[in-house]
C-alpha cells in the first residue's frame, strides 16, 4: 500500500505497532497461567500493595480506563484469584484482595514479568534502554501537546 512507507517512517504508528506486539508476545508468554498481561499487571499490583486496594488506583496507576479494569477483575474474580468487598469507608465502591490461589499466581508472574525485566535490561543494556525509554517519552509528550 502507498501508506506503507509513511507508517515505517512514523514514530507513532511504529511505537502503536511495537505495543501491540509486544502485547501479543506477552499474553502468549502469559498463557501457561491463563492470564493476559493487563490481568498480570493488575494481579501483581495488588500482590505488591500488601493490603487492598480500589479499581480507580489501579486505573490511575496503569491509565486505562475503570472500564478495563473492571473487565480485567471481573475475569480474576472469575478465575477465584481476587475478591471484591464493600469499601468499609466508601459503601459506594469496593476493594480487592487477593484470594489465596491468587497470591501462588501474583509471585509466579511477578517473576515471570521480573525475568523479563532482567533479560531485556542484559539484552540491551541499562544506558540504551534508559535513552530509548527518554525517546519514548519525548515523542509521548510531544503528541500530549498536540492533542
Amino acid at each position: 500500500m502507498r501508506i506503507e512507507s509513511f507508517l515505517e517512517q512514523s514514530p507513532i504508528f511504529q511505537a502503536n505497532r511495537v505495543a501491540r506486539r509486544i502485547e501479543s508476545s506477552l499474553n502468549a508468554l502469559l498463557a501457561a497461567e491463563e492470564l493476559t498481561f493487563m490481568e498480570s499487571l493488575m494481579l501483581t499490583a495488588i500482590f505488591l500493595e500488601k493490603k487492598s486496594i480500589r479499581p480507580s488506583e489501579l486505573a490511575r496507576t496503569f491509565e486505562t480506563t475503570r472500564g478495563n479494569v473492571s473487565h480485567a477483575v471481573s475475569s480474576l474474580e472469575a478465575k477465584r484469584l481476587v475478591r471484591r468487598r464493600i469499601d468499609p469507608n466508601d459503601a459506594r465502591g469496593f476493594r480487592l484482595d487477593l484470594e489465596p490461589a491468587g497470591r501462588r499466581r501474583a509471585v509466579r508472574v511477578a517473576a515471570i514479568l521480573d525475568r523479563m525485566q532482567s533479560q531485556i535490561e542484559q539484552e540491551i543494556g541499562p544506558a540504551k534502554l534508559e535513552t530509548m525509554l527518554r525517546q519514548m517519552n519525548t515523542v509521548e509528550q510531544f503528541c500530549s501537546r498536540l492533542a
